[in-house]
């Protein structure tokens, strides 16, 4: 029983420390476009995979 004394402050200080840490990453626009970072993330690798294609080819 009294580990709920302990346990149950240190669960709702790191359950409110995560709403403050979301509410501030929608209010500083991190999760504004979800979307590109993806597709940039598969365009580097495309231009990766082809200019290696094209550097073996040179040689």
């Amino acid at each position: 029983m009294s580990v709920i004394y302990v346990a149950l402050p240190i669960a709702l200080i790191l359950g409110a420390a995560a709403v403050v840490a979301f509410i501030w990453s929608v209010n500083n626009g991190q999760l504004d476009d979800l979307e590109t970072p993806a597709i940039r993330m598969l365009r580097d690798d495309f231009k990766k995979a082809t200019s290696e294609k094209h550097r073996n080819s040179d040689e």
